[in-house]
């Protein structure tokens, strides 16, 4: 399990580009809309609230009951509470919808309520079909998005449709973290000179946060708050200490759960527990070297974690505190039991779904919602079977 050593920041490695997987999407036989047999996992009612989604990617709740969600291909759209879906808002930025980019997360500014303001995650295309993760905001006006602006951006911008990442979470403080893949370019996550591979740590404008590790290194990027990442798609604050938790895709059997602190060095590729998809070890097969994490927690085989929320409501109590991630490749929900830093039991749910989560949040109802991935993606709400009458 995780064991807490000085961070000894190495030297970047030149390392062979991998292969990587592209993420297909699968396209379930639509369903109507309405409730599921509940399911044998633990007693859950399943609600589909629509089914006519396109490949979504994060969903965000309104105070007025509706949801907000991105579509990986460039559109974000509103639900209503009955499922009744919004055409397409206007007033994003170009999206570059390839490989594994598009348009990635959403999330709420704090004073949304008077504002309408919001941050949002995507693939910025460049010239020569180039691309690299940014970060946007915007306000939500009606059903239409205005002043629209990129306030952060990976430079330089890279070729191939791989590991964008992302996730953007707003932490306690009002400062944003923004979670980056390294694009396919091993050696990038471990420079400090490239965002890639990062977790970033952002004020409200987009500039570097006050108090990040780095600030003080004149060759490193302050806005770098953890570096060593592959490509992190669920992130979410812990109700409790307000650290940032974190799952990412490794290769084959290097999925990681890790806790992402100021200035910690979280491997890849220097150590990994996965495998080349080619068959061999990453680097040469090591687990740890001094001046690394250890993850928290590791999926082999992989489930290609996206997706992540705390329990803390009273709604499922047996839950409460629980981590729960969800699996792409896996076709599962997975529930991890916390002792402290400590993962110390795994269970998986919606196995008999059998559908891609992309994402997993818990809303203010205290009941959970999944989004499920392809061309005819669900918004699920999940919610436990009410005991019989007695």
């Amino acid at each position: 399990m995780t064991q807490r050593r000085p961070l000894a920041l190495l030297a970047v490695l030149a390392v062979v580009l991998g292969v990587a997987v592209q993420q297909g999407t699968f396209t379930p036989e639509p369903d109507a809309p309405g409730p599921l047999p509940p399911t044998e996992d633990s007693g859950l009612a399943i609600d589909v609230l629509t089914d006519q989604l396109d490949a979504p990617w994060a969903v965000a709740f309104l105070p007025d009951g509706r949801f907000l969600v991105t579509q990986r291909g460039g559109t974000l759209r509103l639900v209503d509470a009955d499922g009744g879906l919004s055409a397409p808002l206007s007033g994003l930025p170009p999206v570059a919808a390839i490989g594994q980019g598009g348009l990635l997360d959403v999330a709420l500014a704090p004073d949304f309520a008077t504002t309408g303001a919001l941050y949002f995650t995507f693939a910025e295309p460049g010239d020569g079909g180039l691309a690299g993760t940014a970060l946007g905001t915007a306000r939500l006006v009606d059903q239409r998005l205005e002043d629209a602006r990129v306030v952060w951006r990976q430079e330089p911008k890279l070729p191939g449709g791989q590991h964008f990442g992302s996730r953007v979470v707003v932490a306690r403080d009002g400062t944003l973290f923004v979670t980056t893949g390294e694009r396919d370019h091993r050696a990038f996550a471990q420079s400090l000179a490239h965002t890639q591979g990062k977790v970033v740590r952002l004020a409200a404008d987009g500039s570097p946060a006050a108090g990040n590790p780095f600030v003080a290194d004149p060759l490193a990027r302050p806005e770098i708050w953890s570096l060593g990442h592959r490509n992190i798609q669920g992130a979410a604050l812990h109700p409790l200490t307000g650290e940032l938790w974190l799952t990412e895709h490794g290769p084959q059997g290097g999925d990681e759960v890790n806790l992402s602190r100021a200035g910690r060095n979280y491997g890849w590729p220097v150590v990994c527990s996965g495998r080349e998809y080619g068959g061999g070890p990453i680097n040469e097969g090591l687990d740890w070297v001094p001046g690394v994490e250890r993850s928290l927690h590791f999926w082999a085989p992989s489930i290609a974690p996206s997706g992540l929320t705390f329990v803390t409501a009273d709604t499922f109590p047996r839950w409460k505190g629980s981590l729960l991630a969800g699996g792409l490749a896996g076709r599962v929900l997975v529930r991890l039991t916390l002792a402290g830093d400590w993962v110390v039991d795994e269970e998986r749910l919606l196995t008999t779904l059998n559908q891609r989560i992309r994402d997993v949040r818990e809303g203010p109802d205290g009941f959970l919602y999944v989004l499920t991935d392809g061309a005819h993606g669900q918004l699920l709400r999940l919610r436990p079977v009410q005991p019989p009458r007695r």
